[in-house]
């Protein structure tokens, strides 16, 4: 069984959520009653955002290969990192890992592919929706990637860290988040919705709005994770 790694606090709330994850989804595949070792470093949230703030892609890989340095350590056989904006340099940290890797990005347009999805909205932080890390690898594909109007992005950046990155999953947020969703559908003809952020998932929580499927990205990279495990 190989041991998988975390990158986790990214922040803590999808954190735990991955951990209650990997889990169950383990002791489903075994169905023996173990429970799988695993290990997670919890980072500094606030170090990350303030490399990403002052756009210093440099410090942001240093910074999360420090913290895989501390996975391998320990004795982590791959690693994943619990979060989407961080990707934003998977292609620069990759080089320099101590160990495999598992993308978010990668195991995502998988599952999309694996659905027929072909116009896709991409939500997220604003770091998320407005970089090219989401789009370049869908378009190997032929997915198509579309962002929110730029007011629609300033209210789901807000959102996301003055709520749900703290752990406040309101109705009302709820209600505006899906209201962004039916206003690309009818904009942009979407027939998929990425969750690419990983906090996501615990507000809207439903699989399928109006239609149109959810891209759970923290459920896809458990899954990606759990069989690499197996692997």
């Amino acid at each position: 069984m190989k041991t998988l790694g975390i990158v986790g606090g990214l922040g803590p709330e999808s954190t735990l959520d991955y951990y209650q994850r990997i889990i169950a989804l383990f002791r489903e595949r075994t169905g023996d009653g173990h429970y799988p070792e695993f290990v997670i470093v919890s980072v500094d949230l606030r170090k990350g955002l303030d490399f990403m703030d002052a756009n210093d892609l440099s410090g942001m890989s240093t910074f999360l290969l420090e913290g895989i340095g501390k996975l391998a350590r320990a004795g982590a056989n791959f690693g994943i990192i619990s979060a989407n904006t961080p990707h934003i340099v998977f292609d620069e940290i990759v080089p320099r890992s101590p160990i495999p890797l598992i993308s978010i990005v990668e195991a995502t347009r998988a599952a999309a592919k694996m659905q027929n999805l072909k116009r896709l909205a991409l939500i997220g932080t604003r770091y998320t929706m407005q970089s090219d890390f989401y789009p370049k690898v869908f378009a190997r594909e032929g997915i198509e990637l579309f962002v929110p109007e730029r007011e629609d992005q300033d209210y789901l950046h807000e959102k996301y860290f003055s709520e749900l990155v703290p752990g406040k999953f309101l109705p009302e947020t709820r209600a505006g988040l899906l209201a962004i969703v039916d206003r690309m559908k009818t904009t942009s003809d979407i027939d998929g919705v990425i969750l690419a952020g990983t906090e996501l998932p615990l507000i809207l929580r439903d699989p399928i709005h109006n239609g149109i499927p959810f891209l759970d990205t923290t459920k896809i990279h458990v899954e990606a994770a759990v069989a690499h495990m197996f692997s």
